[in-house]
């Protein structure tokens, strides 16, 4: 199956959150939360069964981190194989992604975005040219933009917009100054602003 690269919006729409695919300055959430699903009326009718939500909240947290299904089985895999809480592990998992650690050190305003910077080859990690989305970083990793693509105004304009929007997640330390950014804890669960109930997902993998 191949990535879906549509209207973010739409998909958005069809989860009924905000799962910050697209900017924070080109993003009306006004309009966003005035509308229903996607070709649907805005009051939805019936019930939703319980696999219905399951699916539904697997979906979100696909969708959030811009995952196929078998990437995302591959993740929950190791998540329910690891010591500790399976849902949180998943979670913890997802966000120490390059492609994610860009995005939340406030480089690109959006996880595709940020893989677009990787798959060009505009990002450093520990001083080594890294093109792959996927790659997990660990405590003590540094993450920097290559000299050449510090000019960039998709850079500058991004500072910009962290600096006075989301601010960088405390196991995460920027250096706006030298385009670089520190991994310095792993990620926790309440460091983590997805609308997803991650112990739904794992009821529905167990079953």
């Amino acid at each position: 199956m191949a990535r879906y690269r549509g209207p973010v919006v739409k998909i958005m729409r069809r989860e009924g959150v905000d799962l910050f695919l697209k900017s924070s300055y080109t993003f009306n959430k006004d309009k966003f939360h005035r509308k229903g699903p996607p070709g649907m009326p805005t009051k939805r009718k019936g019930k939703v069964s319980e696999y219905g939500a399951q699916l539904r909240e697997k979906q979100k947290l696909k969708r959030a981190y811009g995952l196929l299904e078998k990437q995302f089985r591959r993740y929950y895999e190791e998540a329910s194989h690891a010591h500790g809480v399976t849902g949180e592990i998943l979670l913890q998992l997802l966000e120490r992604r390059l492609d994610n650690v860009l995005y939340r050190l406030g480089f690109a305003v959006t996880r595709r975005q940020a893989r677009n910077f990787i798959a060009h080859r505009h990002i450093l990690v520990n001083g080594d040219r890294v093109d792959i989305p996927s790659y997990r970083l660990n405590v003590g990793d540094k993450v920097e933009i290559r000299d050449k693509f510090k000019t960039s105004t998709f850079i500058a304009d991004n500072i910009r917009l962290s600096q006075s929007l989301q601010g960088v997640p405390s196991w995460l330390s920027a250096d706006y100054t030298n385009f670089g950014g520190d991994v310095t804890a792993l990620p926790e669960r309440h460091h983590i602003d997805l609308p997803v109930k991650e112990q739904v997902i794992v009821e529905l993998y167990s079953k």
